[in-house]
Parts: C-alpha cells; sequence; structure tokens
C-alpha cells in the first residue's frame, strides 16, 4: 500500500519487518510460501512467537494482549506479515472468537479463554451455518433449551472450519421463538468434548478437509457458559460480522500473488512469448488498480472501529472476487505447473524456468477460493446490503 508514511510509523514498519526476519521460523516461512494449509503445532508456534512480543492479537483490548496500535499500524502490521509469506493468525481465534469474549464475555470467561486463545493452546471453530440456514442465519434451527444448571443443545452446523480438530465452538443457537426471530438467537461456548457432539468431515474440491458437519444430540452445556445475555446473538453476531468482512478482503495475500504473477510473466517474457507475457502485464495491472482501491478502502474501515457502514460489505464483495481473479491468473500463468502439490523437492527448484514454488498448489488454491464469495455472507447478500446503505433515499 503506498501512503505518505510519518517518520514514526516508517519506523514501526521496519520494526515489524525487522521482528519477522528475525523470528520467522524457515520451515514455516516455506510452508505458506507454496500455501500448505498449516497444521496445528505450526500455528501454535507461530502463536506463541507472537505472542512472546505481545502481537498476537494487536486489535483486542490492551488488558488482554491488544497493542493499542492505530488503524493505520495495525493495516502496516498485516501487510508486513503476508509480504514476508509469514503464517497468518488463525481466523476463528484472533478475529473472531476473541473479540467475542472479550466484547462480551464475564470477567470468568475471559480471564479463562482470551490468554488460551492467543496463545493457540485453545482453538476456536465457529458454529453459524446450517443445513437451512447460511447467510440468512435467522432462518437457524439448532436449539437451546435452559433446563436448571445446563442448555440442552440439538440441532447441526455446517461448514464449521476445523471443528473436527478444535477444543471449542462459538456457537449460534436459538433460545426462543417468540418476537421476530432475530430475537431468539443465543451464543453458547460449547467443549467440543461434550458427550451427544458428533463431527462429520466435507471434503472439499481442492482435495483437502477442513470443513465438518456438527451434530448436536442432547449435548448439555453449562449455563455459565452463556456468553453475554440471552437473545441478543444476532446483536452480537452482526458486531463479529464485520470485522470477519473486513478480514476476508486479505489484501495483503493478494497482492502477494500477483508479485508472483509478475516474476511469471517476465519468465514466459524470457522464453521468447512476448505477446503473452504483454497480455498477462494488462491483466495483473488492472488487478492492481482495483487492489490498490480496496487498499484504501479497508484502511478506512479499519479507522472506522468497526461502524457498521458499506465498507466491510465492500470489502468482502471485493475482496473475495480479487483473490478468485489473482489466482485464476496464477493458474494460468503456471499451466500444467499449477497442479504441482507439495512434495519435498519443490523446496529445491527455485532458480528453474516457472518455478514451482511460484506455482505449487495454484489449482488447489484456485478451487479452495471458489468458497470466498460465499462464506462470510454471500456476495449476493453483500450486494443487497450496500443497495440498502447506498441507494436508498
Amino acid at each position: 500500500m503506498q501512503l505518505r508514511l510519518s517518520a514514526e510509523d516508517l519506523a514501526f514498519r521496519d520494526e515489524v519487518r525487522a521482528f519477522i526476519a528475525k523470528a520467522l521460523p524457515d520451515d514455516l516461512r516455506d510452508k505458506v510460501l507454496i500455501e500448505q494449509r498449516l497444521g496445528r503445532a505450526d500455528l501454535a508456534r507461530w502463536h506463541r512467537i507472537l505472542d512472546d512480543q505481545g502481537w498476537a492479537a494487536p486489535a483486542w483490548p490492551v488488558e488482554w494482549g491488544g497493542t493499542g496500535w492505530s488503524g493505520l499500524r495495525l493495516n502496516i502490521f498485516r501487510e508486513e506479515i503476508a509480504a514476508a509469506f509469514a503464517p497468518e493468525p488463525l481466523v476463528q481465534n484472533i478475529n473472531l472468537a476473541g473479540p467475542l469474549i472479550a466484547n462480551f464475555g464475564n470477567d470468568a470467561q475471559k480471564a479463562f479463554f482470551l490468554p488460551a486463545t492467543r496463545r493457540l493452546d485453545i482453538w476456536f471453530s465457529q458454529g453459524f451455518s446450517e443445513p437451512g440456514a447460511g447467510s440468512d442465519l435467522a432462518s437457524m434451527r439448532t436449539r437451546a433449551r435452559l433446563e436448571g444448571d445446563h442448555y440442552t443443545v440439538d440441532g447441526q452446523k455446517i461448514w464449521s472450519t476445523d471443528a473436527h480438530i478444535s477444543d471449542w465452538m462459538f456457537c449460534l443457537v436459538r433460545t426462543s421463538q417468540e418476537d421476530r426471530p432475530h430475537k431468539g438467537l443465543t451464543f453458547l461456548l460449547i467443549d467440543m468434548k461434550t458427550p451427544g457432539i458428533t463431527v462429520r468431515p466435507i471434503p472439499t474440491i481442492d482435495g483437502d478437509h477442513y470443513l465438518n458437519e456438527v451434530f448436536f444430540d442432547a449435548v448439555k452445556v453449562p449455563a455459565a457458559n452463556l456468553l453475554g445475555e440471552e437473545g441478543r446473538g444476532w446483536e452480537y453476531a452482526r458486531s463479529l460480522l464485520v470485522h470477519e468482512r473486513i478480514g476476508i478482503a486479505r489484501t495483503g495475500q493478494t497482492r502477494r500473488r500477483l508479485v508472483r504473477a509478475r516474476h511469471l510473466a517476465e519468465q514466459i517474457e524470457a522464453q521468447g512469448d512476448a505477446m503473452a507475457a504483454r497480455d498477462f502485464r494488462l491483466r495483473i495491472a488492472a488487478l492492481e488498480v482495483e487492489l490498490r482501491a480496496l487498499e484504501m478502502t479497508a484502511l478506512r474501515a479499519i479507522q472506522a472501529d468497526g461502524a457498521a457502514g458499506p465498507d466491510p460489505s465492500v470489502l468482502k464483495l471485493k475482496g473475495t472476487e480479487l483473490q478468485q481473479a489473482s489466482t485464476e491468473l496464477l493458474v494460468e500463468l503456471g499451466g500444467p505447473a499449477a497442479m504441482v502439490r507439495q512434495t519435498a523437492w519443490l523446496l529445491g527448484e527455485r532458480e528453474h524456468s516457472l518455478t514451482p514454488v511460484d506455482t505449487a498448489a495454484a489449482t488447489a488454491t484456485y478451487f479452495q477460493l471458489r468458497a470466498a464469495s460465499i462464506y462470510g455472507g454471500s456476495n449476493e447478500i453483500q450486494r443487497n446490503i450496500l443497495a440498502r446503505k447506498l441507494l436508498a433515499n
């Protein structure tokens, strides 16, 4: 992002770069370089490195491990993480569960969950979508009945990322059918080891497993695990979705892919196909212009401190479209090499023409990001939100 940074902000950027260069383990960087999905041990190692520096959860309240950085510095930090091929902190923990508990949890919940969430001693999954309720969360039917000192939960969640390896789920359930559908939703924190929970894998088109169905059959959840107030889940979820949609834009990751695309276009030109290289460069330049505009929108949204204006929906809509366009471009540039999956020999081929490192897993990533325009509220829903907020008289 090209901004006129103050001397202090430039010094901060240099501090972040120096820290990452020194602290990021080579093996983690190499895995991110080829877009390999990191396991729990890898991510936990990086979380703890960041937490020891005080940077694992920079946007959280200071008393729970946040940094107090300005919106600009948060943006600088996130872009430097992406540019350095450092792992992105676990979204469910840092962007979703942590802010939810910090803003609406009681003191006991904060003390128990937040330090462990920062360091990835606890791994969270999200329980929002259901077979009949995706972008329309008001239609959800998973029920929770208060029975003495516990809630009894029955129902099903779907598309729950990492539920098969998670320790806890922050789960939106229906506790009332009265009044408007949005009014009867409540957040519960559910221990995934509780009897009555069944997790079934959903294989994805990229050949991986990170999505799951989760079934609740008379699951007993202590009433102490109620997050905030009963019936205010929709209000809390809306606050959370603003931050999720800002994060889904992932401008740093898209810029990283466009840098790769430029390198590949140079390789094509060096092989003598100047016409094809020119066409690719024009497409790359067009995407870079759109990305620059989106980066400015992201900064504006961050500085608005989560205000529910149009920016989060713009970021989600355009950000996911650019992710899809950039991965499609890499697949075209890579040709057959884009089908190469992560194998031991990949990391030794960096000087090779059309290097596997530049194209490794490009097709798998392309397939995986087909879902980006659906999760976090489908892009069709975002267009409806924008129409209401920008076009209504």
